[in-house]
Formats: C-alpha cells, structure tokens, sequence
C-alpha cells in the first residue's frame, strides 16, 4: 500500500511541477503589472499571500487602478464563487479540524480541486489536495515575487502562450472522469452553456450558469421513470398465480400450488 501511495505521489509531484512551473510564469506577470499599475510592493505581495485568486488578481488590479476599488471587490466575489461548489463536492479532503478547513478554503484553487477529484474519496483524496494545493500556492507566491523584483522584464504570459497551460493541465486531469455517460453529459452541457453566456455575461458568470447542467442527470431520470409507466392506466399483470380460482371467482388460495414446492436446502427427486 505504501509503494502505491510512493509511485502516485510522484506521477502527482511531476504534474503539479508542470502547472507549477507555468504558474511561477503568471504569478510574476501580475507582480510586474501590480507595480506598474502603482500598487506598493508590500500590497502586491499581501495579495498574492492573503487573497490568492489568480486571475481574479489581475482584474482587481485592473479595477484599482482604473479608480473602482469596490468593483474590484464585487467583481472578485463573483468571480471565486465557483468555489462553493468546489467545497460541496471536495467535503472531508479538507479535513475534520476547523484550522483545517478554513486553510484548505484558502489553498482552494481549480487546479488543486482537480488534482484531488481525480483521486477516489479517502486518504488517497485528501493527500492530492494538500499536496497539490500547497506546492501551487508556494509557486504563485514566488512567481509574484519575482515579478516584483524583475519589475518590467517579465513578459506578458499570453504572448508566451503561457495562459493556456492552466486549462490544458485541467483538461487533463479532467480526462479519466469523461469516460463516465452521465458525467460526459453534464460537462458538455455546461461547456455549451459557458460558452454560449460569454458574449453576453460579466466575467465569472459562465462559469456559475455551467452549473446548471447538473440538472441533466434529474432530467434523464425523471424521463426513464416516465417511460416506465404503463399508458391509459393499464395495470402491470403481477406474479404469474398458480392453481384454480376460489369460489366465486376469487383469487386463488395462496397455499395452493399446482405443484410440489421444493425449499431451499431441500433435495427433490
């Protein structure tokens, strides 16, 4: 058992290295452009430590220095509320401890979440998330640290193509999890939904109305149980009945068989 947690654990280091990597990339990129937007050091580096919200960061950075610091806080909650489904469906990979959870809450990401539902429920899930989420959060912070540092020389990470490594690492993980029916529908249905909003809805919002494919699973079972019914209130005929009806056309005597009636354990000839 222990062997098979040792080689999961490194297959799992190695992909969290390789987002890892791509995020100290875009963590630097925002500490570039928080000081150039004019946020004090200090204050980018409390960001990145206390906040913690990737992309929510870069438009909060936005936001500020365009003069709308509310924005920037109204639109970072509508943003990071994907998280709420996150917590539901993580549950005890937090841990049972209140500390625990609260920190959890905090080392919450899309990629840490990930990393943890491609594990089955258990210790398996809970080591993937804690590894996962605190190897990720060290990198963000030394990346936004750098970017500080490095001031104007860190490029843009979209003109690296840096940007989509994110949602290929995701995609990725997500892979295994499609090869369920229903779970592929429901991905499918949000992904049109996403898709389809994104023109038309704020940023953040998509991803919230995605959420509303979870009714197709309902959906398809509420038609199953339709199609199961009998139309124009025909009776379902019950268990075939054996032996001549009673007086009167009664039903017949339940103790009554046509033939010998051979219970378990018992040998017939």
């Amino acid at each position: 058992m222990r062997t098979a947690y040792r080689t999961a654990d490194r297959a799992m280091l190695r992909d969290v290295a390789a987002i890892g990597a791509a995020m100290v990339a875009v963590g630097a990129s925002f500490g570039a452009v928080a000081v150039a937007a004019g946020l004090p050091v200090w204050a980018t580096l409390a960001m990145s430590v206390f906040l913690y919200a990737g992309g929510a960061q870069f438009m909060a950075v936005g936001l500020v220095a365009a003069g709308s610091p509310v924005a920037a806080v109204l639109a970072g909650l509508l943003l990071n509320a994907r998280h709420l489904p996150f917590g539901l469906a993580l549950g005890g990979a937090l841990g049972r401890r209140r500390w625990q959870r609260l920190l959890g809450s905090h080392l919450m990401t899309d990629e840490a979440t990930a990393f943890a539902l491609a594990r089955p429920a258990g210790p398996g899930r809970r080591r993937a998330f804690w590894l996962a989420g605190a190897l990720l959060f060290l990198a963000w912070n030394a990346g936004t640290l750098l970017g500080v540092l490095a001031g104007g020389a860190v490029g843009d990470p979209a003109a690296l193509g840096l940007d989509a490594a994110f949602p290929a690492g995701l995609a990725a993980l997500l892979l295994p999890s499609l090869r369920d029916r229903d779970t592929r529908r429901v991905a499918l249905a949000g992904a049109g939904l996403a898709v389809l909003a994104t023109p038309v809805l704020p940023a953040g919002v998509p991803v919230l109305l995605a959420l509303a494919a979870l009714i197709v699973p309902a959906l398809r079972g509420r038609g199953a149980s339709s199609a199961d019914q009998v139309p124009d209130g025909t009776a379902v005929a019950g268990p075939e009945q054996h032996g001549p009806p009673g007086p009167d056309g009664a039903a017949p005597d339940p103790a009554h068989h046509a033939g010998p009636v051979v219970r378990a354990g018992e040998a017939s000839c």
